[in-house]
């Protein structure tokens, strides 16, 4: 079986993202958000799942790339009859002192040689599939019916072409603008161009104000894109992936709805645009995660969706499934979970908000009610077990990781005291930080000099390579390399890649290893300072980026690309790695 890699970039503007694969057909378009139905969806349905593809008749190369330092995607063909690409846009830049991201797909179908013969389809679908839009032609638009809002396909091209999917001569350049809600009403071209100039500068000037190292430069841009792109700039929430229902390994049962907002993210997210130097974004997070946390009562849940709702039902809907992987699932059970480490998650992550003399937006008076709050839950939580970071369903510990963060949290509550003067809080957050650290030692095995997955249990867990790098263990100590080198003998395959855990759960055993593992593996071996098997480690990770730079959530043995795609999370690994072997290395950047 060859290597399985999804060939898709990825548009979006922070309000929507699509798909789009190299025959310039949109696989996969959820609006008007991350989390609603898809209009094009045959990434999950070849036949329920609609189609928007501009593509050659009869054979065909092609290749993808973006404009540099955008998410601005060109598919380019190469035909018998000539040459052509599309450029597909979201458009995104500044005006009227705010943000333009409308729900509108810009794409431009560019002629640079001969004359290609070529076909336009557009057929939007609505409630995943189930409903089929009556078509209504206009004079110089299509118009889809029964859609909550309205759905428009704007074009210079003969509309009876799409309706009849004829194909014809491309002789000159020719523009479709797709619109969901308020339609294009302004010249097609001069506006498409417009958008299009207006799109790519704003990503490259977005770009400018990025701190990057001098070491795996296009790696980290790309990164930082993708990471962008998952920002529901409306709440400010961040989403693990925009898809839903791909399998962690073909065959598998492991099929997960991403499109919602994880706290266990939080604080590697929130690091890494820390790291960067995206205050804006960092702080958009730190009021969606505000808003949460002042609200609910009894305890945080895991994930909630874009804008803060709680109840994220899990079901199942009649499609075919990616490659045929069964079930496809719309929700997410996990929001049901306890996983404690979340306190310490957002403690850890907005952290730099309140001690950062950079940042003058956040009221530092609103900081105790905050403070207190997550520290009454570490101190309630703190021997209760947990389904953990990996959502076990079944089966419920005291995790190491919790008890990591419990630690960590309580760290970053006296670092926000301390800088507030405040002594009560100070000593508070102290006798916590003691009882986590108390914890964590009954974690330790003495026999295998190792750290395992949970209090009393014998299984690892490449979560615990969090004790080295967040120097809950000093990486300079013999405790710390015996604890890294116990990991790898277990965890660790031939490519650099990490199992999460290699022991049975409540699907079976693992198949996959799981991407941030090894971006975390990367970060552990660099702060231990073995930091040319960093090096060598990570430039045989960069190998599993699919053709355009982009990562997904699980790697196969195979160098396959499986789960959901792409994964923040992922992404997120890969800054924060190489910004920390940056670190290490300290050259001069003229060497």
């Amino acid at each position: 079986m060859s290597i399985h890699r999804y060939n898709l970039g990825i548009i979006g503007n922070c309000s929507y993202l699509g798909y789009i694969d190299l025959a310039a057909n949109i696989r996969w378009l959820c609006l008007p958000r991350f989390d609603s139905s898809f209009l094009f969806g045959s990434l999950l349905d070849s036949k329920k799942g609609g189609e928007f593809s501009v593509t050659p008749v009869g054979g065909y190369t092609s290749r993808q790339y973006y404009f540099d330092n955008t998410n601005v995607l060109c598919t380019e063909f190469q035909c018998a009859e000539g040459k052509f690409r599309v450029i597909d846009c979201a458009p995104r830049f500044f005006q009227f002192e705010r943000f333009f991201k409308p729900l509108m797909i810009v794409r431009k179908i560019e002629r640079l040689e001969g004359n290609p013969v070529v076909k336009v389809i557009c057929k939007p679908v609505g409630n995943y599939g189930e409903m089929t839009p009556q078509v209504a032609m206009a004079s110089n638009h299509l118009r889809y019916m029964d859609f909550e809002m309205q759905a428009r396909l704007t074009t210079d091209l003969p509309l009876s072409y799409i309706m009849e999917q004829q194909p014809f001569v491309l002789d000159q350049t020719q523009y479709l603008v797709f619109t969901y809600g308020e339609p294009l009403e302004a010249p097609l071209k001069a506006t498409a161009e417009d958008f299009i100039n207006k799109t790519v500068r704003h990503w490259q000037t977005w770009i400018k104000s990025t701190y990057i190292p001098d070491i795996y430069q296009e790696q980290i841009i790309r990164s930082a894109l993708v990471l962008k792109l998952h920002q529901y700039e409306d709440t400010g929430g961040i989403i693990a992936s925009g898809t839903t229902s791909l399998p962690e390994h073909n065959g598998s049962v492991r099929t997960w709805d991403y499109r919602y907002c994880w706290f266990r993210d939080s604080y590697y997210t929130l690091k890494a645009f820390n790291e960067m130097g995206h205050f804006d974004e960092l702080e958009r997070y730190f009021n969606y995660i505000q808003n949460i946390l002042m609200r609910d009562g009894d305890r945080m849940q895991p994930l909630y969706s874009i804008t803060g709702q709680k109840e994220l039902e899990e079901r199942h809907i009649p499609l075919e499934g990616y490659l045929q992987n069964q079930p496809v699932r719309i929700g997410n059970k996990a929001y049901l979970q306890i996983q404690n480490d979340v306190y310490g998650q957002v403690l850890v992550g907005l952290q730099p908000l309140f001690t950062d003399k950079r940042l003058t937006y956040i009221k530092r008076s609103s900081y105790k009610p905050m403070v207190n709050r997550l520290l009454d839950w570490i101190e309630k939580t703190m021997d209760e077990p947990d389904a953990g970071l990996w959502e076990f369903r079944n089966i419920k510990q005291v995790h190491t990781y919790t008890l990591l963060f419990h630690w960590a949290g309580c760290q970053a509550a006296c670092k926000i005291a301390n800088s507030m003067t405040d002594g009560d809080l100070v000593q508070r957050a102290k006798i916590l930080e003691k009882m986590a650290s108390d914890r964590l030692e009954k974690c330790y095995d003495p026999q295998r000099e190792v750290y395992t997955q949970a209090m009393g249990a014998e299984h690892l867990d490449a979560s615990t390579l969090k004790l080295i790098t967040m120097n809950y263990l000093d990486p300079r100590s013999e405790r710390a390399k015996k604890h890294l080198k116990a990991l790898e003998d277990l965890l660790k395959t031939d490519q650099g890649l990490f199992y999460r855990y290699v022991h049975q759960d409540d699907f079976g055993k693992p198949e996959a290893t799981f991407l941030v593992c090894a971006f975390w593996y990367v970060d552990a071996l660099a702060c231990v300072g073995r930091i040319d098997d960093a090096v060598k480690t990570l430039d045989t990770i960069l190998t599993f980026a699919n053709h355009l730079g982009i990562f997904s959530e699980d790697v196969g043995l195979d160098g396959s690309q499986w789960g959901n795609y792409p994964q923040t999370y992922s992404h997120v690994g890969l800054i924060n790695a190489a910004f920390r072997i940056s670190k290490k290395l300290d050259t001069p950047s003229f060497k």
